[in-house]
């Protein structure tokens, strides 16, 4: 299954989007099942969550769910709602898939592709919930504008969450933590729900803790911000 490209080429902000060959059971899975999970090309038009899924109560959004740990297990929670999720990296694709299978979950769909072009093809106000987990911090000064998180990706969050629904970013990476807190807070668009510094430094009760997360790869303890639509 090929990547999907978002359209026009934007600057990528993640790295490479294939490595090792799948595992046999890994390829089995996906050959078998990836069609069925997965989200419409954005290239092709519009998306419209209730078309996909009529009778869920809401649609919660991962940008870059990596191996798709945390994605399955807040669908599996949450057997009502939609969760969809756009990851570029190929090998994190396929086990999204896998981890789609073992868990025996239905209401989980995938993309792989940009995030972004997915945004673009959601609906206004078609989301309840999205999850920003540890996205690629491009620590370098000259690789900042590849960061997902800028001011035009913050505006196009705002369109598609409802009121009242809630966005959270979560790094390890301190200058990533107050890049995004800044490009969020100068948004008229997002309250920022913190009330005490344990707010953002403790895990949220319905956190759940991924294998790259476990890694503590960037510079800090992770941080967790948490904001609301006006």
């Amino acid at each position: 299954m090929p990547p999907v490209q978002a359209p026009h080429g934007p600057l990528r902000s993640y790295g490479r989007i294939k490595s090792r060959n799948l595992k046999p059971r890994q390829a089995e899975i996906l050959a078998r099942r990836g069609d069925d999970v997965s989200l419409p090309d954005p290239a092709l038009g519009a998306i419209d969550p209730r078309a996909i899924a009529p009778t869920a109560t809401a649609t919660w959004l991962e940008i870059g769910f990596g191996g798709g740990e945390h994605m399955v297990e807040q669908a599996r929670r949450a057997p009502q709602t939609l969760v969809i999720g756009a990851e570029p990296f190929f090998n994190g694709f396929a086990s999204a898939v896998r981890h789609i299978e073992e868990a025996g979950v239905d209401n989980v769909r995938v993309l792989q592709g940009d995030a972004r072009a997915l945004l673009a093809a959601l609906p206004d106000a078609s989301l309840a919930r999205v999850f920003i987990l540890f996205p690629d911090p491009w620590p370098k000064a000259r690789h900042h504008k590849r960061r997902l998180v800028q001011d035009e990706v913050v505006a196009e969050l705002a369109r598609t969450v409802e009121p009242g629904g809630k966005l959270r970013f979560a790094t390890d990476w301190a200058d990533y933590a107050d890049w995004s807190l800044r490009r969020l807070l100068r948004s008229p668009d997002w309250r920022w729900t913190a009330e005490r510094a344990d707010d953002w430094r403790t895990p949220p009760a319905d956190h759940i803790t991924t294998r790259y997360e476990m890694k503590r790869l960037g510079d800090c303890a992770p941080v967790f911000l948490e904001f609301e639509r006006r």
